[in-house]
């Protein structure tokens, strides 16, 4: 293949992908789904301005290898509206798995090959699919609003892609297996933005980032990243203290 030959297919790809994210916004992607963020609630305005904005490398260090290696996958950053306000479902993980045992997490997990192409609209797919699985809600009360740009978790070496939604509908949600899920729960916004919750989880690696001490839980990792730049981007993080420090297990 010729230099022009290349550039002309590279060309076609991405006008390929582009009319798909484009069908995607209108609903009419790959088999129906899509993205909107018609009708959402006031309150993610700012969530909907800081995902249209925001560059990969302000969300994390860890980006995709431009080799293209790493499995890919998605997880679903899903809003909700509680007793006290907007608030955010996550789940514990299994501390019997193998991968990230007993942490906290969103929803999600890898692409299988019925979700469709990984590059389009495959993610939308696997974060409602994988959400289902694990904590039962029914997709069908989820509004996808946005896709935030693929990310990268070096010691599983999962492409994650952080697909964002609006339970307008909320239904039951709970463990569906405890072999992948010790359990399901929300955690208020408020609690998330309170400086009293805001921690620097410290790893005998030598590396700190940014926890939550939320719902019984200690929210850090990945998780827990995204949380915190979301709430930055948003606008509605609250000044805390980084010298409050929680260390981790050499194991985590």
């Amino acid at each position: 293949m010729t230099r022009a030959d290349t550039h002309a297919a590279r060309a076609a790809r991405t006008e390929r992908a582009a009319r798909t994210h484009d069908d995607a916004a209108h609903g009419q992607g790959e088999q129906g789904i899509g993205v909107t963020a018609d009708g959402l609630p006031d309150w993610l305005d700012p969530v909907v301005h800081a995902m249209r904005t925001v560059r990969p490398e302000q969300l994390s260090r860890f980006l995709p290898p431009k080799s293209g290696v790493g499995r890919q996958s998605a997880v679903l950053i899903l809003f909700g509206e509680g007793e006290r306000g907007p608030e955010l479902l996550l789940m514990e993980r299994a501390s019997t798995l193998r991968s990230h045992a007993g942490q906290a997490a969103f929803p999600g997990g890898a692409l299988d090959p019925e979700d469709g192409d990984p590059a389009t609209t495959g993610p939308l797919r696997a974060a409602l699919r994988e959400a289902e699985e694990e904590t039962g809600l029914d997709p069908a009360g989820v509004q996808l609003f946005g896709v935030l740009p693929r990310l990268y978790i070096p010691v599983s070496e999962f492409v994650v892609t952080p697909v964002l939604g609006w339970w307008h509908t909320p239904t039951p949600v709970g463990a569906v297996d405890l072999a992948e899920t010790a359990r399901v729960f929300a955690v208020p916004v408020a609690d998330l933005t309170d400086p009293a919750n805001r921690v620097m989880a410290t790893h005998p690696s030598g590396i700190n980032s940014p926890a939550f001490t939320v719902a019984s839980a200690l929210v850090w990792g990945f998780t827990a990243g995204v949380i915190d730049r979301i709430l930055h981007f948003s606008g509605w993080e609250r000044p805390w203290d980084r010298s409050k420090e929680v260390p981790l297990d050499r194991r985590s």
